[in-house]
């Protein structure tokens, strides 16, 4: 499997599958990178370079007990970005992926960015604060945690359907996605999974978010009952300078079916844009 290491010693697993233009993706918590497996055949096909990763102590990477901090994700990314040697390139991120994206940003600048979506992701903020008051309760993520710690596998098998929106009258999701997703989580290290909780929640994205100077597309289901729309993407599309904002009516926030249709028609046309 192709792996790199980062400076302290983590092995990361990525795929790279493609030529041309690099469009890398993070995948949001607690998959790993075969959650963006449509998205990184299609590109290929349509002649771009998809490259994704699995996020330190996710999938098939390495599962350290230190390292599960946003900062350090930024920095693997970087790492990656670097090992490859890729310029121009389009960082796009689902919900933690989102915020890893803006983080990288944040941190390491876009010398080699062209530009940047974030899907469902957790920027600005997702905790409730005083300055902050459509975000969630602590009590909200005090209880995934619990889930986590618990009984893991099944608080997954529970969370895929308000992920996908399995709980909303209508819904055509399959047992498989929902599998899938079942699948993905359980191969997080269960340390990894419970530190993350704090960084996707807690992690204020604000001063990341304008150092934002490459064209940027933020994408939004209005049904998203995990990263719930109002406290991130119009916020998000404020701070960063001339963001493009795409809201998906009734979308959940795993995108399947028409609504990831839909996405894919966003993100070629904005990749090919650029």
């Amino acid at each position: 499997m192709p792996t790199f290491r980062t400076t302290d010693g983590t092995d990361i697993f990525y795929k790279d599958w493609g030529t041309g233009r690099p469009v890398v993706l993070s995948h949001g918590w607690p998959l790993d990178a075969d959650a963006w497996d449509n998205q990184l055949r299609l590109l290929a096909e349509s002649g771009f370079r998809a490259v994704a990763h699995d996020r330190r102590g996710h999938g098939r990477s390495g599962q350290p007990w230190q390292g599960n901090d946003m900062d350090t994700y930024a920095d693997d990314l970087a790492g990656l970005i670097e090992h490859l040697n890729l310029n121009d390139a389009v960082v796009v991120g689902h919900s933690t992926g989102g915020g890893e994206v803006t983080r990288y940003i944040g941190r390491h600048g876009t010398a080699r960015v062209a530009g940047a979506v974030l899907l469902g992701a957790v920027p600005p903020l997702m905790l409730r604060t005083d300055t902050n008051p459509e975000g969630a309760p602590r009590a909200v993520f005090d209880a995934i945690r619990d889930g986590v710690r618990r009984d893991r596998s099944q608080y997954y098998r529970e969370l895929s359907a308000p992920f996908y929106g399995a709980n909303r009258p209508g819904s055509t999701v399959s047992q498989g996605i929902r599998d899938a997703f079942w699948l993905q989580s359980m191969r997080a290290g269960v340390k990894a999974a419970y530190d993350c909780v704090r960084q996707f929640s807690e992690t204020d994205f604000t001063d990341d978010l304008g150092r934002f100077d490459v064209p940027t597309l933020v994408a939004h289901g209005s049904d998203d009952q995990i990263v719930p729309i109002a406290a991130a993407a119009p916020k998000t599309a404020q701070l960063v300078k001339d963001a493009t904002l795409k809201v998906y009516e009734g979308a959940p926030h795993g995108l399947n079916g028409e609504y990831e249709e839909r996405f894919d028609a966003d993100l070629l046309e904005f990749v090919r844009g650029i």
